[in-house]
């Protein structure tokens, strides 16, 4: 594989060429230059097509994203710097939606949380008692 691969996640990559880049004019203020020049650029990734990502990996991306994935730029007035920042978003999302939170281990309180949760609660329970009103005699 290329450097220029995205590497989304360790033994994940996707070849430049299974993504779309487009470009267009860039919204909002610039000036003559924006009006002339195409500087936004959308990365488009379509996970039905690809032939080079794991069927598992696929699968989670297609529930988790869809079956087209883009991301875009226009911060920058460089068509090749937004360029930069749109496989890198792109790259994000694709990670981000292929992060499995590892399993949360069950765990039992210390005995010394227990005793500090028995002993604030003593504590309450005294506050409280010395609030109420003194009994009749």
């Amino acid at each position: 594989m290329d450097s220029d691969d995205l590497e989304i996640a360790p033994g994940v990559r996707v070849p430049r060429s299974e993504v779309e880049l487009r470009t267009s004019r860039s919204s909002g203020p610039g000036g003559q230059h924006a009006n002339v020049t195409a500087s936004r650029v959308e990365a488009v990734f379509d996970v039905e097509a690809s032939s080079s990502l794991p069927p598992a990996a696929r699968e989670r991306l297609r529930e988790r994203l869809g079956a087209r994935v883009s991301a875009y730029a226009q911060d920058e007035r460089s068509q090749l710097r937004n360029r930069e920042l749109a496989l890198e978003r792109l790259r994000a999302r694709l990670a981000d939606a292929l992060y499995e939170p590892p399993p949360r281990r069950p765990t039992r309180p210390t005995r010394a949380a227990r005793e500090r949760r028995a002993q604030a609660k003593r504590e309450q329970s005294e506050l409280k008692r010395s609030r109420r009103p003194p009994e009749p005699q």
